[in-house]
């Protein structure tokens, strides 16, 4: 140690140290005044301080780095409940549409059946293995649905019949069930017949327009209408349009495929025909259709199993 102090190096280390420990003394005592020494002392010093500042940067970045994934992990929620928000607002827009537009398009054909009486409703159920034949609508006896009331959507378009009732909801079979017939006519020839279906038409969402003659003048294109008879369906309800007509294998008498003017599996907001003129005078007395209200299905997937026994017969 002894010969470390006596050599070169630790002179001029000593004499460094020394010149920048008066400087030091020399720019406190004068920063006052503010004469080139003190700039000088400041130059000496800067390094120093850039080497302070750099530290107390790198510091709060790494405060930063380990805050940050909190502030993002909130400001992320707060996005994803707003687009929840937003989703629901959409949901609500879009239901509210559908109603304006079914409205809207009822206007049209009230001019010319000032006697009906609608109720809104919205399907609520379907049989996820069936969901084309059988529906259960939100509104029952309490708002004065009654079996046998006739479902349309939009301007007239026959979406079924109302075949059970209970308080609070109620069964509909549409026009694709094969367990009802609907007496209907070519709005062109004027040609009658009855809608009947199967099983399988009714899986392409189709009906089977039976009652035809041989030599029938009824074609492809053909807008069926309800006939009116019955008492069930007032008069003028579109049906569908012939897609194709066929002769019968089995009599003399020919069919048609008639396909609906809206996809029944789709159909979520629906108009119930509470009353119109004509309604329920000659019901047909075959019809199997109970009066009295049902009690709630267990389960939507048990709903054609429960009305079953409440289909209407043919209006023949």
């Amino acid at each position: 140690m002894k010969r470390f102090m006596q050599t070169l190096w630790f002179k001029i280390l000593a004499i460094i140290l020394a010149v920048l420990v008066l400087f030091t003394i020399i720019a406190g005592v004068s920063s006052s005044r503010g004469n080139p020494l003190s700039a000088t002392v400041g130059v000496v010093a800067q390094p120093f301080e850039l080497v302070a500042t750099g530290i107390s940067r790198g510091a709060s970045y790494m405060k930063h780095l380990f805050t940050r994934p909190v502030v993002y992990e909130r400001k992320l929620k707060d996005l994803q409940n707003k687009v929840t928000e937003y989703q629901k607002d959409l949901a609500d827009y879009e239901s509210t549409k559908k109603k304006l537009e079914q409205y809207e398009a009822f206007l049209g054909i009230k001019d010319d059946h000032k006697d009906f009486e609608v109720l809104s409703a919205s399907v609520i159920g379907k049989d996820p293995s069936n969901n084309y034949t059988t529906f259960v609508l939100n509104k029952g006896s309490i708002n004065g649905v009654s079996v046998n009331d006739p479902v349309i959507y939009g301007a007239g378009q026959l979406v079924g019949v109302v075949t059970k009732v209970a308080p609070t909801y109620c069964v509909i079979s549409t026009v694709l069930d094969p367990n009802i017939s609907i007496s209907v006519y070519d709005i062109r020839t004027r040609e009658a017949g009855y809608i009947t279906n199967t099983a399988e038409l009714a899986a392409k969402g189709m009906c089977k327009l039976s009652g035809l003659n041989r030599d029938t003048n009824v074609t492809k294109g053909a807008i069926i209408n309800s006939a009116g008879a019955g008492g069930i369906y007032p008069r003028d309800l579109v049906v569908g349009t012939v897609t194709n007509v066929q002769n019968d294998e089995y009599n003399l008498s020919a069919f048609a495929v008639v396909q609906p003017n809206i996809d029944i599996s789709d159909v979520q907001e629906v108009l119930i025909l509470t009353d119109f003129e004509g309604q329920g005078i000659s019901v047909s007395t075959g019809t199997g259709a109970a009066t009295k209200p049902a009690s709630a299905p267990e389960t939507d997937t048990k709903t054609n199993s429960n009305t079953a026994s409440a289909q209407t017969a043919p209006e023949e």
